[in-house]
């Protein structure tokens, strides 16, 4: 369906999207830490949805940008990681956690808003207004899915490796976190080799299933 864009409205329908997925998630990780204790993103200024306070520029902009120019079908980017620190939490590793699935969480949330207001274009079904809310929402669901699939792999120091910590126990808690000096180079050759995708694929097919049958598309 996004084929039949213009490379000037795939910019317009996914840079909100995109831009949003990406501040939210690190503001529902700063937002948790601070319910579990740590101030030190709110401390500075990280708490806001103004996205100047969380955009790199590699990864937020050119990354993405480079992916939707080549029409790869896979976009994904990240922000300037909201700082926290476990010393101030009361069960470090378990606080850590549930501040480390809120970002995933909160990527599923925003799918689901993304979602609403693309029925709410197929339900006016006028096509200068339906279509920009049924682009953008599309845009929406699949950006934030893809957020939230990726950062829940087991790879340090994505979010899903901290939920694995927090169950592990201290010692091999301790050997696993020692891959993530490596974390960055297996998820490009993760990528690079398509293996990336194919782990991806299915999870994104059915998750997207649900999503589109929540907006009517």
């Amino acid at each position: 369906m996004m084929n039949e864009l213009s490379l000037v409205q795939r910019i317009v329908v996914w840079i909100l999207p995109v831009i949003f997925a990406i501040t939210v998630h690190e503001v529902a990780h700063g937002w948790v830490a601070r319910k579990c204790g740590d101030n030190t993103a709110y401390q500075q200024g990280r708490l806001t949805l103004n996205p100047m306070k969380h955009i790199d520029w590699f990864g937020t902009v050119i990354l993405p940008g480079l992916l939707l120019l080549t029409g790869t079908g896979f976009i994904f980017g990240w922000a300037k990681p909201v700082p926290v620190d476990a010393r101030n939490f009361k069960n470090p590793r378990k606080d850590m956690a549930w501040v480390a699935l809120a970002g995933p969480v909160s990527n599923l949330l925003m799918a689901v808003g993304w979602a609403l207001l693309a029925r709410l274009g197929v339900l006016i079904g006028v096509g200068s207004i339906s279509l920009p809310l049924i682009y953008t929402g599309i845009a929406g669901i699949s950006i934030n899915l893809v957020l939230a699939l990726i950062n829940l792999l087991p790879i340090p120091p994505l979010d899903g490796s901290r939920v694995v910590t927090g169950i592990l126990p201290n010692y091999w808690a301790w050997q696993y976190n020692r891959l993530e000096r490596y974390g960055f180079i297996i998820l490009l050759v993760l990528l690079y080799t398509r293996v990336l995708n194919l782990i991806l694929e299915y999870p994104m097919y059915l998750a997207q299933q649900l999503f589109f049958s929540i907006a009517g598309i």
